[in-house]
């Protein structure tokens, strides 16, 4: 062979064994490419004052829950002063991604609006209407995502225990046993079976649903917290006394995919026995379905009927695990602390909240970065 076709053999060889380990390397890079992660740190405490958004801000904290603008008597929101909200946000980078719906956790008895969950007719309906008016102010000022309870129990808790481990800081607790012992009453609703809590449920949205899909605004429903045993002060709660039955029907009861859960991983290990092993198929198989609107990142120690409400390091959840199956369903929302321990030096709850959005923010680069 003459040299200078040796030397074009030669080079092509070497030419194509260096593009052939060039496409090994990039199928192996795109094969360790990072996970997609949509989710982001998110909260619900403390309004749109310039204080708390400052607060926010500082925390690296870019997406929230605005809590509620002005309400007009008999009408709804205040448009005006809604996209008043937005605005003082956007002056910080943050964004309003949801608002509560006047249908809180404080139970029947301080709701603001208590018809729809006591099933009374016609006073339930003029309540509707004035939510279907709420729906489209939030959808005018850009909220994507509305936050709500069904619940006519408020919070259930028995006391509060101290951890010297954790500086004397205080956990709130429920224990079922203890709850018996103080015999208190039944709310005005007096006895409502699970069957008769479905039914005002899909009352209230069967007429709001049509309207959320119209203005293109999510519908997130918390459930109740914690689950209980069947007629707990003559009530069953729609979501008790299997947790996941509960959420199966309501997540059942509408293919709409403005119908779903602000996801409360606390309230929903409230409800089981083996929280750190039970709680993924149930992100999963809500996951799946792209129900999952919100998530509520509160860790406990113990389970239904008896538990702490701790910090998310110290609780019987990995919640690195938790955040990672999040991210391996898709979801795109906000991760938000809740309920925090309580202090005195900390009355506000702010050291508490500081400590939870630094941990969400390492758990969410962290699976951001996983192969």
């Amino acid at each position: 062979m003459k040299r200078n076709n040796f030397l074009k053999v030669i080079t092509a060889s070497s030419v194509g064994t260096t593009l052939l380990n060039s496409s090994d390397a990039q199928a192996s890079i795109e094969l360790k490419a990072p996970k997609k992660t949509l989710m982001t740190v998110g909260c619900q405490s403390g309004g749109t004052t310039i204080e708390n958004l400052e607060f926010k801000a500082r925390h690296g904290v870019y997406n929230i829950d605005g809590g509620t603008p002005k309400t007009i008597v008999g009408k709804g929101w205040d448009l005006e002063d809604s996209l008043a909200k937005k605005e003082a946000c956007e002056k910080y980078g943050i964004k309003l991604d949801a608002y509560h719906f006047p249908l809180t956790s404080a139970g029947i008895d301080k709701v603001e609006y208590p018809n729809i969950m006591l099933g009374k007719s016609p006073e339930r309906d003029r309540e509707i209407e004035i939510l279907q008016q709420m729906i489209q102010v939030a959808s005018k000022t850009g909220i994507k995502v509305l936050n709500y309870n069904t619940t006519i129990l408020p919070v259930l808790r028995t006391g509060r225990v101290v951890d010297p481990k954790r500086g004397n800081v205080e956990y709130n607790v429920w224990n079922y046993q203890e709850a018996l012992k103080r015999n208190d009453p039944k709310t005005i609703a007096g006895d409502v079976s699970i069957d008769q809590m479905f039914e005002r449920i899909t009352y209230l949205l069967d007429r709001l649903l049509p309207v959320a899909k119209e203005y293109k605004v999510k519908l997130a429903n918390h459930i109740a917290d914690p689950p209980t045993p069947a007629a707990y002060r003559g009530i069953t709660r729609w979501n008790s006394p299997d947790v996941f039955k509960g959420i199966q029907r309501f997540a059942q009861l509408y293919d709409n995919e403005y119908h779903g859960f602000n996801f409360c991983i606390g309230s929903i290990a409230e409800g089981l026995n083996d929280p750190a092993n039970e709680i993924f198929p149930i992100i999963k198989w809500v996951g799946e379905r792209n129900q999952i609107f919100n998530v509520h990142l509160r860790n406990i120690k113990g389970g239904f009927n008896n538990f702490q409400e701790v910090y998310p390091d110290n609780g019987d959840m990995n919640f690195l695990k938790v955040v990672r199956a999040l991210r391996d369903v898709g979801f795109s929302g906000m991760v938000m602390p809740d309920h925090v321990p309580h202090h005195h030096d900390d009355l506000k709850g702010h050291q508490a909240f500081s400590f939870c959005y630094g941990y969400i923010k390492g758990l969410i680069q962290a699976v951001s970065e996983e192969k």
